[in-house]
């Protein structure tokens, strides 16, 4: 029986390889089996001791880009959500388009009055008697989790705005909840507070198979990010321009030659956006 190969994670941490952890990833970019065993085989093959999990998705993706780019595209979510900084913005917005997709009517970047101080709030949402004030911690970098003293303040802040809604008429009956959203991990200690205080947690992967991944798939809002078809440099144009979302770039073509992408190249485009606004 061959030893275990040895990974690096982001975080620094090392770990067994998982083959499983590799087909899983894979099988969410909605790939064939057949296209899914053949990267399996072909990484496995190129795997030595102390090899980074960067470098590991970074075979996966090339391979899987050659075959079809809208599964690389959904290959790559949580790179494309790292992508989207370094302001934090285009985040928040995403967090907002999720949330109306669920039925919600959003408001981003609010300057909301609390009990002592104004606060300046993400995200306000509200559907029937439930309104929440989300935060949404927003990081570059794949390694960095968010601890206990994130959920920590947000929900002093909370408890601040709060009382003011308390306060007003016509807010008897509504359940106001305070809530944090990040693009990267919890750790076991900030969830914990978060369950005991009631604020509403959601990370890559939290809560489970409700988490951004999940919803991100069964809404197809897609960020333009995870689009192969766009250079770096033509991403951060868009989202300069306030395009976030490949459902956005679907609905308004006329951004790509705003930017000055070549009529030629638009065809490609589009319809890679297209495929990622289809709902699982």
């Amino acid at each position: 029986m061959k030893n275990p190969i040895n990974i690096v994670k982001y975080s620094g941490d090392v770990v067994a390889f998982d083959v499983n952890k590799l087909i899983n990833s894979l099988r969410r970019s909605q790939a064939s089996e057949e296209l899914i065993q053949q990267i399996v085989a072909q990484v496995e093959n190129q795997l030595y001791d102390g090899i980074t999990t960067k470098k590991i998705y970074q075979m996966a993706f090339k391979i899987l880009k050659g075959k079809s780019r809208v599964s690389a595209s959904k290959y790559k979510l949580k790179k494309a959500l790292m992508e989207l900084g370094p302001s934090g913005f285009p985040f928040e917005k995403l967090v907002g388009k999720l949330l109306a997709h669920e039925g919600f009517s959003t408001e981003v970047g609010v300057i909301v009055q609390g009990n002592c101080v104004q606060h300046e709030v993400d995200v306000i949402a509200q559907k029937d008697n439930n309104h929440y004030m989300i935060e949404c911690k927003y990081h570059s970098d794949q390694g960095r989790f968010c601890n206990v003293k994130i959920p920590l303040y947000i929900h002093s802040r909370f408890l601040d705005v709060e009382k003011q809604w308390e306060q007003q008429k016509g807010h008897e009956a509504k359940l106001h909840k305070g809530g944090l959203y990040t693009n990267t991990r919890f750790t076991s200690d900030a969830i914990q507070y978060g369950k005991c205080v009631g604020l509403l947690m959601t990370s890559w992967d939290y809560p489970r198979e409700n988490g951004l991944k999940d919803r991100i798939d069964k809404s197809g809002l897609h960020p333009l990010t995870a689009l192969t078809t766009l250079t770096k440099a033509e991403k951060t144009k868009l989202l300069d321009k306030g395009i976030v979302l490949c459902k956005e770039l679907h609905e308004k073509p006329a951004f790509l030659e705003q930017i000055g992408i070549d009529k030629k190249r638009h065809k490609k485009i589009l319809e890679d956006s297209k495929e990622l606004c289809k709902s699982t």
